[in-house]
């Protein structure tokens, strides 16, 4: 099971266009809208592929409740904590004649103290409840102490959770120092965190990563591919896709939704890595991140191949 602090939520549109010229009025071609931020396209992509989701999500205002009425036709789990402030909407503009994204993406309300308080404890009870995996995804909302997020990882460690985490900023340190089981982050978080350079290797920053949480790490790296390291020591490449696509938004979130169901099921971090690919490079497909045709999904696993370190 994956249970997911759906903190910082957003409606997520992608305006597809023939072509983006500054200052000029466009007519998209096509709008695509989705039940978005990273905590829920990393729900909907775990879930597509066959994982037990529920995500405990701050909504608020009219884009909560939509929110929560698309993540109910998904079939996927809500547990609503009401605030006042109106969820963010976060826009993406794809070119046809581009490659490149435009992307607009309001910041997360802050999150009052009483919701704060409120969506703790639904957490706990939900993790009680729910064995498996606690997923921390995205950045903390602002006003949010930088320990908040390591606060979470504890609860989930106090009933005997997993902890994965995907965070960056303030927050990602006091989180690895709470010892996530799973770290996946990418290589210019994982430099900032570890206060290093962002040519280091993926394999030197994975293991002194490691040396503070003592788990396992994951390191994407766009389109270089990703690098992994498990509590054994031993170390799992991937290199660039041969599939790439227009879509990059959700990739990541969908590379972790693919990572943990597979781990969830008992896969090991090696076969993880190949779910996760997949995913990851279904989801630049189409628009609408953590979306993907999972057919593809599972073509891709078979042709991701994994070297060992």
């Amino acid at each position: 099971m994956i249970t997911i602090a759906g903190l910082t939520p957003s409606v997520d549109l992608t305006f597809l266009v023939d072509h983006l010229t500054l200052g000029q009025i466009h007519r998209p071609t096509d709008v695509v809208r989705r039940a978005g931020g990273k905590p829920l396209n990393l729900a909907r992509a775990a879930a597509a592929l066959g994982a037990d989701v529920s995500v405990v999500a701050v909504l608020g205002g009219s884009t909560g409740d939509w929110l929560a009425e698309q993540l109910a036709q998904s079939s996927i789990a809500v547990q609503r904590v009401s605030t006042p402030e109106l969820t963010r909407t976060c826009i993406s503009i794809s070119s046809a004649d581009s490659e490149e994204l435009t992307e607009l993406y309001e910041y997360a309300e802050p999150i009052p103290a009483p919701v704060w308080a409120q969506t703790r404890d639904i957490l706990v009870d939900e993790l009680g409840s729910r064995p498996g995996w606690l997923a921390i995804a995205g950045g903390a909302p602002r006003g949010l102490p930088p320990t908040g997020l390591a606060e979470l990882a504890e609860v989930a460690h106090h009933v005997g959770r997993r902890v994965a985490a995907d965070t960056h900023g303030a927050s990602l340190v006091p989180l690895l120092h709470s010892h996530p089981e799973l770290v996946k982050i990418n290589r210019t978080e994982a430099a900032g965190a570890l206060e290093c350079d962002s040519s280091t290797p993926l394999s030197d920053l994975a293991a002194r990563l490691q040396e503070r949480t003592g788990g396992a790490v994951v390191l994407t790296d766009g389109t270089a591919g990703s690098l992994g390291l498990d509590t054994a020591g031993r170390t799992y490449a991937v290199g660039s896709p041969a599939a790439r696509g227009r879509f990059a938004v959700g990739s990541g979130d969908s590379y972790l939704g693919g990572l943990l169901t597979a781990l969830d099921r008992g896969e090991d971090l090696a076969e993880a890595m190949r779910w996760a690919t997949a995913a990851g490079v279904a989801n630049a497909q189409i628009p609408g991140p953590g979306s993907f045709d999972v057919d593809l999904v599972h073509k891709l696993v078979e042709r991701t191949e994994i070297t060992p370190g």
